[in-house]
């Protein structure tokens, strides 16, 4: 009775002062409220280790394996250029009207130094003696030898073969050369090298000549010059039916030599042009107006024909990029219905603490996300007054089974403003808790807010 009797004598104002004495008893020794917070060591479920988040730190966490899921391939695919089958390259315009040419512009070979003849390989050589009984002796062997092959053939290896004297080379040489290395093999071989040495057959050099001529030949060269007018009578003329449009090509040493036909006929010294072992003339006719209507007749034929080959081919060029592109919007709509019912594989970061929504942020395909963008995408920021900037966190569970149950918490003091330019550097990993720490202030209003409830039913239970 006297206890009730001090409690109901007590004014208000003390009342309130054993209340809240009371409550820092009680919010001291965690019986009235508690709230999350980060501390380093070792607790009943995991092993923590804080980590201040640095320039060099970052660098540290974002080594960190990223088992992120990339965007399906079918979002970045493309139909495809597809298959056009049948059509080949578009035909060149054939209709298009032929005009007759310039006149066809003069370039002769130029003038080149003649040399003497060089026998050759193919060339046929023989020997003459004179007619008196006393070289016929002593040439007997040699004379058979050239009256029965009428003569020596140059062979490929340069040389001809003599009886009683052997091979001697003649490839590359002048008729006054081969006389003398001839001679002095028969002095070797002690036989009367009274002798001349004459080419019998010319094979060795030659000029070709083909195109607008009776009969293409080949004209060989022997010791006179060889003309151009020569070379195309031999071949049994010109068979042009149009001159102005005509004209010799001489191709000699790598290089293209051009004489039109009207200039060979009004100038005596191009039809006398010398030509040279090895060159090839050919008459060409630039200008034919029956071969030419022939060729554009087939022409127009040929782009007819690829036309409508074309033409098919496009429709089904257009049918098979309907069904491709159809195929592919039906896999993306099948992945986005699956990801509505929460049955894709998707990786995600978790926002809780003092924000401005507790969340779940998904982690984006294609790029990295970042502590800000937890921050102030997903978790709508930092609560102003009640979170402690200085107490942000990111905990990431170790990836090494052997760490089961190890935990980095990352910690962002943010009470220096400038601190936030790392939260743009860090990379988010899957799985990863972003924590806000509340403010101490916050935490003992919580308790008093907790806590008068309390006192105003106590109060009510005492009257």
């Amino acid at each position: 009775m006297a206890r009730e009797r001090g409690l109901e004598g007590m004014t208000l104002r003390g009342k309130i002062l054993v209340a809240t004495v009371a409550m820092i008893a009680l919010g001291g020794c965690g019986t009235v409220y508690r709230s999350a917070s980060v501390s380093a060591g070792t607790s009943d479920a995991s092993k923590v280790r804080v980590v201040p988040v640095t320039a060099e730190t970052v660098v540290q966490a974002n080594r960190a394996p990223d088992s992120r899921q990339s965007l399906p391939s079918m979002f970045s695919a493309t139909v495809g250029a597809g298959n056009l089958r049948g059509a080949g390259a578009l035909p060149e315009a054939p209709v298009t009207p032929e005009t007759r040419p310039e006149r066809l512009t003069l370039n002769p070979p130029p003038p080149f130094t003649v040399e003497a003849y060089e026998i050759g390989v193919g060339d046929v050589v023989r020997l003459s003696v004179p007619g008196s009984d006393r070289f016929e002796a002593e040439m007997s062997g040699l004379l058979a030898a050239s009256n029965s092959r009428q003569g020596y053939t140059v062979q490929d290896d340069g040389a001809i073969n003599v009886p009683d004297v052997g091979r001697v080379q003649l490839a590359g040489m002048s008729i006054e050369e081969a006389e003398a290395v001839l001679f002095q093999r028969l002095v070797e071989n002690q036989i009367d090298p009274t002798f001349s040495l004459e080419i019998a057959e010319f094979n060795s050099k030659r000029v070709s000549i083909g195109g607008a001529v009776a009969s293409p030949s080949v004209v060989p060269l022997q010791l006179t010059p060889l003309y151009l007018d020569e070379v195309i009578a031999a071949s049994g003329g010109l068979a042009v039916e149009d001159p102005e449009f005509a004209s010799i090509r001489i191709y000699r040493d790598g290089d293209l030599y051009q004489i039109p036909v009207d200039d060979m006929f009004s100038d005596s010294g191009l039809r006398r042009t010398r030509l040279k072992d090895g060159d090839a003339i050919y008459v060409d006719e630039t200008y034919e107006l029956d071969r030419a209507q022939a060729y554009f007749e087939q022409q127009i034929r040929v782009s007819d024909l690829r036309r409508q080959a074309r033409a098919d081919a496009l429709q089904n060029l257009q049918t098979e990029m309907a069904i491709r592109k159809d195929q592919l919007e039906q896999r993306r709509e099948n992945y986005l219905t699956q990801r509505e019912l929460g049955v894709d594989e998707r990786s995600y970061a978790y926002v809780t603490g003092e924000v401005g929504s507790q969340s779940r942020l998904p982690l984006p395909y294609g790029r990295t996300a970042t502590l800000a963008d937890a921050l102030f995408d997903a978790g709508g920021g930092v609560v102003q007054g009640t979170g402690d900037i200085s107490q942000i966190y990111v905990l990431r569970g170790a990836s090494s089974p052997s760490e089961f149950g190890a935990v980095t918490a990352w910690h962002l003091n943010a009470r220096d403003a400038a601190k936030f330019a790392l939260a743009t550097q860090f990379e988010l990993r899957p799985n990863d808790v972003i924590f806000v720490a509340e403010q101490p202030i916050t935490r003992w209003n919580r308790v008093i807010t907790q806590s008068l409830p309390s006192i105003s039913v106590a109060r009510t239970v005492s009257q």
